[in-house]
């Protein structure tokens, strides 16, 4: 694969929210592709996708679908990958993981290319791409991270409805209008659509996405907490999170109090984050000038504001942080990797 020009790349969830993003980005960064293969469930087969101008037909996902692959990139769910990531692999292909199935495991680098792109250059076959929260998060912090050190980190999350699927965007859509048409709102999805109890999202805040650990936190919010250790490579920094799901179709806000390891010079902190790569700093307060899910939609890098010294702690610091959970919380974290892979030679 290293002497190739040009690479064969397998969507694999074709037909999801995050593999649309993807094929939309392969085609507008215009990756190197020879071949396009897009996969989905046996019921979507058949259908057709247009990319750079051509009709190509929708395949059954398959573990003899990666046959001359190159890179596949999986977002069809954890259930899926844990099947078909290993048939890839095996096929010579590198799997890019949008899923929670290989994130956690040891011998799968967590990737995060602003951050730690090195991990992915010693990966085994698998790559995995981050919650859509953690990215954001630990893509701002990294030029503070290198700089002063992270001994905590506090988040309180504001996440939109499409991290939980088209079926949560209709639900809020639906909702919406059944409140301003006076009719009662039917709640079939969130907040997880596998429970008993679901809740309005319309016109609401819910503080749970995904399903309660013993601990009292939810999965997304130690997802938080795991990843960004695993991604620094350092288990010292204390993280805890609090994930809430608010009526917004895309961009995920965050909340992020985080104290440094050294004292540091606001000034400074904010030089650091201008000069980021993939960090977007809008922080304007006195123009109110500041990052807003509205603005970061449709973008591909990560926008901080609102970066101010903590009132009590002297090396506390806050910031705001704001990101499409679509594009650089999944699709475009997963294409990213794969070009600097390809820039590697790996």
């Amino acid at each position: 694969m290293a002497n190739q020009l040009t690479f064969n790349v397998a969507v694999v969830g074709a037909t999801g929210a995050v593999g649309q993003q993807m094929i939309q980005l392969l085609e507008k960064r215009n990756f190197p592709i020879k071949q396009l293969k897009l996969l989905a469930s046996g019921r979507s087969a058949g259908k057709t996708v247009t990319f750079k101008g051509q009709e190509i037909v929708l395949e059954e996902a398959t573990p003899d679908s990666f046959a001359g692959v190159d890179f596949a990139l999986f977002s069809a769910g954890g259930s899926v990958s844990k099947e078909l990531a290993h048939h890839a692999v095996r096929h010579g292909a590198v799997v890019i993981d949008n899923t929670s199935a290989f994130r956690m495991d040891p011998d799968v680098p967590l990737v995060v290319p602003e951050v730690n792109m090195d991990a992915a250059l010693a990966h085994n076959g698998i790559i995995a791409n981050p919650n859509c929260s953690t990215i954001q998060m630990v893509a701002a912090l990294k030029p503070l991270y290198d700089r002063f050190g992270i001994d905590r980190i506090i988040v309180s999350t504001y996440q939109a409805v499409s991290g939980a699927g088209q079926s949560a965007i209709n639900e809020l859509l639906d909702q919406s209008r059944d409140i301003l048409d006076g009719k009662e709102p039917q709640c079939n999805v969130l907040p997880v659509g596998k429970l008993p109890v679901h809740h309005q999202i319309a016109y609401n805040a819910i503080p749970q996405i995904d399903v309660f650990t013993d601990n009292g936190f939810t999965y997304e919010e130690m997802k938080m907490v795991n990843e960004t250790k695993k991604i620094f490579g350092d288990d010292t920094v204390l993280v805890s999170a609090t994930c809430v799901r608010i009526p917004v179709v895309y961009g995920h806000s965050e909340s992020v109090y985080v104290e440094l390891k050294q004292d540091y010079d606001l000034a400074e902190v904010k030089a650091l984050l201008k000069d980021a790569p993939g960090i977007a700093l809008v922080d304007a307060p006195e123009e109110q000038q500041y990052p807003l899910a509205t603005d970061a939609t449709g973008k591909l890098e990560v926008f901080v504001g609102r970066v101010r010294r903590d009132l009590h702690h002297p090396r506390g610091l806050h910031m705001w942080i704001v990101s499409d959970n679509l594009l650089k919380g999944a699709a475009w974290n997963t294409v990213q990797i794969a070009e600097e892979l390809i820039k590697a030679r790996v």
